[in-house]
């Protein structure tokens, strides 16, 4: 057989790399080459992340690194902090997934079609927030339809200093609006979900995806041809490669009801799909193959500065690879019909989903019950009888979602002075925030916010360490609008299990990652 070195493999490339006679001494060794494992595990994550219109990037090479777009990850004034890290020091991960309908160069156009839109400014017409839970056991992966009317804050585009102010639009138009940075201020404005990275691809990377992998398996319930699209297939199975992938890819008006709802279902399905092949780690073994697919990809691919190199994209995909299928889980904001063409978030659905997302709980209910509580080496006693405890409340009720509710900093405050709190006072500063939160900046400081947490009746998750406060300081969230006791529970870790509730809503229309037997409906007007 021949070796790697052979087929043209070069490890002098990397760092820490061999090349020549040894390479392919190891190459022949017992046991499936190293090289091969990385490219299989490798592309496994990272073409779970970039599959959103259907393309993918296979990085080896180190020159790879200049093809990556590079961009910044927030144009927002407001930055949400990061979820604090568990006992074991782990994080989850946010990762919003963009597609872009770029008709910027000639082969975009080709793919695309509409050739008098080439030079427009690209819309994010997919959008999908991928979380992989802090202690990578499990991963959610949420799709927004494009149509969703979404407040857009302000924008300072980083190229030519054009400043956008807020607006209110269909989010897919937030790329607009200095790009793919102002898209993820729009998701955190929404959804309250801090968001650590951005992965956006073009209509270049689907055909190549799809022919590496031999084609992907999709189903349909009748036949189905779609003109827009150009998807034809017969009823039941089969196997779409190349352009054929991108039409399924992009159909619309062919599925369900003809809108962006079921386009996004047919999407879940083929990730799912195309996960489990590359699991399976059976049809990716060409080096040759994979280095010309590397440049194709990688040349579509735009990520934010923290995912700008292979090594950190290498990374990711280690943390990724851990996660099963069967506790993949994907799925769409509930939503429903508003006038002027807009869909908006199903009230209480939505904003259920995004806690579930927002409290690093799996979708698919099937987590297990989480210890009572973390070890911390900070104080618990309060450092001062509580009329000497400063406490700074602030109303944060008001969101893209819902208005504020006018005198709610006043009214909680007033609830923490009754309880003894004689300097907790109210600060009428515009905030906007999902969760309540006691915040604390420095380490002595922590049993002070505990006990005004176990006055209010919230649960010890919600105290964080922040160093953006210097004074104890209470935000009262969008999940506390009324009453003056928290409704999350009695300061014990109680609450923690009831709210949220540990399974995404049925109007989610969630699908886990190990369902083959899913099959997308056809719009009864696009039969043959």
């Amino acid at each position: 057989m021949p070796t790697a070195g052979d087929r043209g493999w070069d490890d002098s490339l990397y760092e820490g790399g061999t090349s020549g006679p040894e390479a392919g001494a190891e190459a022949g060794s017992p046991g499936p080459p190293k090289k091969r494992r990385f490219l299989r595990w490798f592309v496994l994550a990272l073409s779970l992340l970039i599959l959103v219109t259907a393309g993918a990037g296979y990085v080896y090479y180190q020159h790879l690194n200049g093809n990556l777009g590079k961009d910044v990850l927030n144009l927002g004034d407001n930055r949400l902090d990061r979820s604090g890290p568990n006992a074991k020091g782990q994080r989850p991960l946010n990762i919003l997934l963009l597609g872009s309908d770029s008709r910027g160069s000639k082969k975009n156009v080709e793919l695309g079609g509409a050739k008098a839109e080439q030079g427009r400014a690209p819309l994010a017409d997919v959008q999908m927030l991928l979380h992989v839970s802090a202690d990578r056991t499990n991963m959610s992966v949420l799709s927004v339809p494009r149509d969703t009317r979404a407040t857009i804050p302000k924008c300072t585009d980083p190229d030519d200093g054009t400043v956008y102010p807020e607006t209110t639009a269909k989010i897919n138009t937030s790329l607009q609006r200095g790009g793919p940075g102002c898209t993820v201020a729009t998701w955190e404005e929404m959804t309250g979900v801090p968001i650590d990275h951005f992965m956006m691809i073009d209509f270049a990377g689907v055909v190549s995806m799809a022919d590496a992998v031999g084609g992907v398996p999709v189903c349909v319930d009748q036949n189905i041809y779609d003109p827009r699209s150009q998807l034809r297939l017969k009823k039941g199975e089969s196997v779409v490669r190349g352009e054929q992938a991108l039409h399924w890819l992009r159909t619309r008006h062919g599925f369900a009801d003809g809108s962006d709802i079921g386009r996004a279902r047919a999407q879940h399905m083929y990730m799912n799909a195309m996960v489990r092949q590359l699991k399976s780690g059976t049809k990716l073994s060409d080096p040759g193959q994979l280095r010309s697919l590397a440049e194709a990809a990688t040349k579509a691919l735009t990520v934010d500065e923290g995912l700008g190199s292979v090594k950190d994209l290498y990374d990711l995909g280690n943390d990724l690879k851990r996660v099963p299928t069967k506790r993949i889980t994907m799925a769409t904001m509930p939503w429903e019909y508003a006038p002027g063409g807009f869909v908006i978030p199903k009230a209480d659905d939505a904003e259920r989903t995004f806690s579930l997302i927002r409290h690093d709980v799996a979708l698919d209910g099937r987590d297990k019950k989480r210890p009572k509580k973390d070890s911390s080496p900070e104080p618990t006693e309060p450092s001062a009888p509580k009329a000497e405890i400063p406490v700074v409340v602030m109303n944060g009720t008001g969101t893209a979602l819902q208005a504020p509710v006018t005198g709610r900093a006043g009214a909680v405050a007033g609830t923490l002075n009754q309880q003894g709190f004689a300097q907790a006072a109210a600060d009428r500063t515009p905030k906007s925030q999902a969760d309540t939160t006691v915040s604390y900046g420095q380490a002595g400081q922590r049993g002070d916010a505990l006990a005004v947490a176990k006055a209010l009746g919230l649960p010890e998750r919600a105290v964080k360490h922040s160093s953006a406060v210097a004074e104890v300081t209470l935000v009262v969230g969008t999940d506390w609008r009324e009453g003056t006791r928290h409704p999350g529970g009695s300061g014990d870790d109680g609450g923690a299990d009831k709210a949220p509730a540990n399974k995404a809503p049925d109007s989610a229309e969630a699908l886990n990652g190990d369902d083959k037997g899913a099959c997308m409906e056809v719009n009864p007007s696009y039969t043959w």
